[in-house]
Formats: C-alpha cells, sequence, structure tokens
C-alpha cells in the first residue's frame, strides 16, 4: 500500500494533510461506469468479482485516498431467503416484503461463504493491486429491516414503526438475525483483506433516540463490538439526535452528515474518535468557487484536530460533474495541516 493517509486518519494519528474518499464514488456519475451499465445490470456488477474489481477501481484516478468494495448493502438478503431487484427508477424491490412473524422466521442466518462469496472474492483481487486502503461495508440492521418490511424506498416508514412498537418481540427476532448476518459478513470482509469497514445506517434517523436506544442499539452494538482489528465508520443520516447513542453502540470513526456542524457533531461524540464527514452532496453542483469555498469551511471546522476524514454527508449523486468531485479532491489535498 502506497498510501495510508486514510487509516493514519481514523486511528487519529497526525497527517500533514487530510485524506478524502466519497461514499457512491464509483457509480452512476462516472462515464466509464455508465458505459458498462450499458452492458450489465447493477446486480451483474456485484456478483461478477472481475467486473466489481474493475468499476471499484474507476475512481481512484481522481486521486482518493482509500477506495471502497462496489456491491449493495441489500447483496445478504437473497441468500438469506427474500430475493429483490433493482427496478427501473425506483430502486430496490423486495419481491416477498415480511409482513407476519412466519416471514421473520423464514429467514436464514446464513455464513458469508453462503451465497456471498461473490464478494470475498472481489476483495481477494482487489489486495493484490490497490495503491489505497480498501474500505469494507454492510447495511446495518435497521436499514436492513426497513427494506425488507416496507419492500424497498420509503417515504415515512410507518410498516417498519408498526412491527417494532405492536410486536417488539418480533422485531427483536428480525433485528437479531440481520445483526448476526451482517456480524460475520463484515468478519469475513476483514479476514479476506479489507482494511476498514463502514455500517450504512442509511435510514435510522427517521427514530427518536429513545427509539433508537430501545430498539436498535443492542443489534448494531452486536455487530459492532467485535471488529477492532480494523477501523470501524458508522454512518447514518439525519443522525443529529442519535450521535451519543450511535458512539455508545461502536465505531471507531463516527459519520456526521451535513445538518450537523462538524465541530458540534465531534464534540458530542467525543474525541477519541475519529469523524467523517460532512460536505452537502449537493453542493457538487454548485460552481467551482462555491465548491472550494465550501470545502475550505468543513476544514476549518474540523481544525487541525487528528482524525478528520473528509467526505460527503451521504453518497454522490447521479449527473454530480465529475470536475467537481476532481476539484474538491484537489482542494482537500492542498489544506495542509500544522502539528
Amino acid at each position: 500500500m502506497k498510501n495510508d493517509l486514510f487509516l493514519r486518519a481514523c486511528r487519529r494519528e497526525h497527517t500533514d494533510t487530510t485524506p478524502v474518499w466519497f461514499m457512491r464514488q464509483a457509480g452512476r456519475y462516472m462515464p466509464e461506469y455508465r458505459a458498462l451499465r450499458t452492458k450489465y445490470t447493477l446486480l451483474d456488477l456485484c456478483k461478477n468479482p472481475e467486473l466489481a474489481v474493475q468499476v471499484t477501481l474507476q475512481p481512484l484516478r481522481l486521486g482518493v485516498d482509500a477506495a471502497i468494495l462496489f456491491a449493495d448493502i441489500l447483496l445478504p438478503l437473497e441468500p438469506m431467503g427474500a430475493p429483490f431487484e433493482f427496478a427501473q427508477g425506483e430502486g430496490p424491490v423486495i419481491h416477498a416484503p415480511i409482513v407476519d412473524r412466519a416471514g421473520i422466521d423464514a429467514l436464514r442466518v446464513i455464513e458469508p461463504e453462503d451465497g456471498l462469496g461473490f464478494v470475498l472474492a472481489a476483495i481477494r483481487l482487489l489486495k493484490k493491486e490497490l495503491p489505497v486502503p480498501l474500505i469494507g461495508f454492510a447495511g446495518a440492521p435497521f436499514t436492513l429491516a426497513s427494506y425488507l418490511i416496507e419492500g424497498g424506498k420509503s417515504a415515512n416508514f410507518l410498516k417498519t414503526k408498526r412491527l417494532m412498537l405492536s410486536d417488539p418481540e418480533s422485531w427483536h427476532a428480525l433485528l437479531g438475525k440481520l445483526a448476526e448476518v451482517v456480524r460475520r459478513y463484515l468478519r469475513a470482509q476483514i479476514a479476506a483483506g479489507v482494511d476498514a469497514v463502514q455500517l450504512f445506517d442509511s435510514w435510522v434517523g427517521q427514530l427518536s433516540p429513545d427509539q433508537y436506544r430501545t430498539y436498535v442499539l443492542p443489534h448494531t452494538r452486536h455487530v459492532l463490538q467485535d471488529l477492532e482489528q480494523v477501523p470501524v465508520i458508522h454512518f447514518g443520516t439525519g443522525t443529529h439526535s442519535l450521535l451519543e447513542a450511535m458512539r455508545d453502540a461502536g465505531g471507531s470513526v463516527i459519520g456526521l452528515d451535513w445538518r450537523t456542524p462538524l465541530p458540534d457533531g465531534w464534540k458530542r461524540v467525543g474525541y477519541d474518535r475519529a469523524v467523517q464527514g460532512n460536505l452537502d452532496p449537493a453542493v457538487l453542483f454548485a460552481p467551482r468557487d462555491v465548491a472550494e469555498r465550501e470545502v475550505d469551511r468543513v476544514l476549518a471546522q474540523a481544525g487541525d484536530r487528528p482524525g478528520h476524514i473528509f467526505n460527503l454527508g451521504h453518497g454522490i449523486l447521479p449527473e454530480t460533474p465529475v470536475e467537481t468531485v476532481q476539484a474538491v479532491v484537489e482542494r482537500v489535498h492542498a489544506h495542509r495541516k500544522v502539528r
């Protein structure tokens, strides 16, 4: 590995510059990715290790300091017994959403090699040639549960919350299964060679702090409690009221989205944790000088305290100009820290 800047920042070691990578940095905004998608579906790319490697490597030309494995958070659901597809213009669609306890009981607690071996094969291939650290990832139990129950994306997560609040026994049975599968999956990714992992709890910001601590935290903690071998990034959006609880659930790096001022968020999670974030993804559509000004603002808020990883508050949006992404990387690297 030629560039360990990202890993040193995860460990809160001093770095002369701030490392930068982007969630969804490989994807629809890149012309080379769109060219592949004319030949292959998203699941084709995920399930073919050679193609997953190719897509993972594409954004390295931008100068980012880490690669994130090209995969999808829903991949464990199919071998568990919940097949899905990506419908054109609609996102993921679960073929048989969970509606009762029988659906929960039917889910299998799988080993990662059972139906997810292609992910581990891609990791092993990538580690042979990557000049930067490789980040593995998985979806968190709450976010996976919400897809299973809602049948796809949701505006208000009513079905999810209704099960959670009206049948807590079944809820905990579901999250217990998901947590164990995700725990095994992340451990297998680490064994295959990833240098860090990120747990995506994309929709957990829908919950109140009390709901999170009662219905989610124990299961997330089960996932994260024994992953200390590598840096662990714990990420969610809309989590301003949940930061302390997410810290308590685990993670050596806590993700901050753009709705939480970075100094406030870092103080709340504690300076014994690194933080990641937190540029608004929409800023990448602004003129270059505006985007660079916003980058400077984030870096100024982080100060020269060790342990900041520059990223967006969520993933890169489709149609984002590649040249603006490149300019942001260059602007972050141009900022020099002082000890």
